[in-house]
């Protein structure tokens, strides 16, 4: 029987407990933009981030970690390398590891690269729509970083991804979709501000890979990331003045999140 709305809500909060008492050590190889940002998002969950994204590292610290982040948004030579070292390595591993193939579709280089690593098996895939129609050969790309499709247009595509590379898919956009080709969730928390401050998609990465290192149901930690992250959006967005304030706001939220916020306002259906 798939998961209840309440089984949601019990396991959250628990996932969450468990991120902060164990504290995972998160590799990222993430896009120059928003490392300082996803660093900080892991740090107020309560977890340890390493930016560790070179060759001849990447790999050999993709066995000691936790969790592994892949974010393909601005991905240089050197990067890629350590990108395809760290996947390889966390797979023969049993790490579990993320991919967030940005902007996939419409440019050659990081589609290529997009499907080279999902030939290694990630364990859950995050994107935006148009990334995961992209992604499962269902069509082109968004424009450029943001996406032309809505989630319901991507929900073929993303439970035929699921099945076919035997991962979780997480769909984001206005209400969340989170599957594993045979279990649906939807997240219907968040807000606008987390759409208008650069590493509001990535960071979730991040925090998907945390929670995917707790527990070993990572169609149950999706979901729990995707909750926890909203939620505090939520939260933070009723003290920030605009997208300047809001990433303050939002790591501090993060920060004080607890499982009678998340009872109180997590949306899952």
């Amino acid at each position: 029987m798939p998961p209840t709305a309440s089984d949601h809500a019990a396991f959250t909060p628990h996932a969450l407990d468990r991120v902060r008492a164990d504290a995972p050590l998160v590799q990222c190889l993430t896009n120059a933009v928003v490392t300082g940002f996803t660093a900080n998002v892991l740090l107020a969950l309560g977890a340890a981030p390493a930016m560790v994204d070179i060759p001849d590292e990447a790999g050999p610290f993709a066995q000691l970690a936790s969790g592994v982040l892949v974010n393909l948004g601005t991905p240089h030579a050197d990067q890629r390398t350590a990108m395809l070292e760290a996947a390889r390595a966390a797979s023969d591993a049993g790490t579990p590891w993320v991919l967030d193939p940005v902007a996939v579709g419409g440019l050659p280089v990081r589609t290529k690269l997009a499907h080279e690593l999902l030939a290694l098996r990630p364990t859950v895939i995050r994107g935006n729509p148009s990334e995961i129609i992209a992604l499962a050969g269902a069509g082109g790309g968004g424009r450029g970083v943001d996406s032309t499709h809505g989630v319901e247009a991507a929900e073929h595509a993303a439970r035929t991804l699921a099945e076919s590379a035997g991962c979780v898919v997480a769909v984001s956009g206005p209400v969340d979709l989170v599957t594993d080709g045979r279990r649906d969730a939807r997240i219907a928390n968040g807000d606008v501000l987390l759409t208008r401050v650069t590493g509001g998609g990535c960071a979730l990465g991040a925090v998907l890979a945390a929670f995917a290192a707790v527990d070993e149901d990572r169609f149950m930690t999706s979901v729990a990331a995707v909750t926890a992250y909203t939620v505090a959006a939520e939260l933070a967005a009723l003290t920030a003045g605009g997208p300047g304030s809001f990433p303050v706001a939002f790591l501090d939220a993060l920060d004080a999140l607890d499982g009678s916020a998340l009872a109180g306002l997590a949306a899952v259906s």
